[in-house]
């Protein structure tokens, strides 16, 4: 008992100031803490939204600005449809041709051996529709070409509504001028059901794919769907769209 009270009289008192201090002290660093832990929070916020915005960017489709409309639609809209219910004797309007989809495709046979070719595609063409594009896999097994039921053997991705004006709009006016020794579209190329079909030989006529980041030459196929009936209705509508026909030999004759 002699030896605790001694170590009691041994303790200094501290004064009422000193004790504030110490609070203070402590309330200060407890407000520091608070604050590391928030920024740690916050950090991890923004590179989950930094993620999502990249993941966006890699193929996610983007909403459109609001009220916004394609200038190939509104031409279509203003100039072409008057015109081909005119040209074509049309006497609803509702029967007027229109587009109604675009299928953009790649086959990628190399792919069953070169992973890489199927990945740079894939990202090459999310790139050119600005959509994310699917990947196809084989339905059947072909001893022959070494291939099995369900490999990845191609891409493939379908445009409607904005996205698509867009598309057909960069095709006209950008991609297919860039293709070399160009002598025109054929006219050739329709099916019977007033669908146009196009190949390319190479992805980087689109201004969206760098020439210098290209590993693998990749063709595609381009399917415009229409609603026309017939294939001169939908060769007038891709026309006046602007795509560039090759002129039959007769008519080049008669025009020379």
């Amino acid at each position: 008992m002699a030896k605790e009270e001694k170590e009691k009289k041994a303790k200094p008192t501290r004064s009422p100031e000193e004790i504030e201090a110490e609070k203070a002290a402590k309330a200060a660093k407890k407000a520091e803490h608070e604050a590391a832990a928030k920024k740690v929070r916050d950090g991890s916020t923004e590179s989950k939204k930094s993620r999502s915005s990249k993941d966006q960017d890699d193929g996610k489709p983007q909403p459109f600005p609001e009220g916004y409309s394609p200038r190939l639609y509104k031409r279509y809209l203003e100039q072409i449809a008057p015109a081909l219910k005119s040209e074509l004797g049309i006497l609803n309007s509702m029967s007027v041709p229109r587009i109604t989809k675009v299928v953009i495709s790649m086959g990628l046979g190399r792919a069953i051996t070169e992973k890489p070719r199927l990945e740079a595609a894939v990202k090459e063409l999310t790139a050119i529709a600005g959509q994310k594009a699917q990947v196809c896999r084989a339905r059947k097994s072909v001893s022959n070409f070494k291939l099995r039921e369900g490999m990845e053997i191609g891409a493939k991705v379908t445009l409607r509504g904005q996205r698509m004006w867009e598309f057909l709009d960069r095709l006209i006016n950008l991609a297919i001028p860039r293709v070399k020794d160009f002598r025109g579209l054929s006219p050739k190329a329709f099916d019977g059901r007033g669908n146009y079909n196009l190949g390319l030989t190479e992805q980087s006529v689109f201004p969206e794919v760098h020439g210098d980041q290209v590993n693998f030459q990749q063709g595609m196929a381009i399917t415009i769907v229409t609603t026309a009936v017939n294939d001169a209705g939908a060769r007038a509508l891709l026309t006046h769209l602007g795509m560039p026909f090759r002129r039959d030999e007769a008519q080049a004759r008669k025009a020379g």
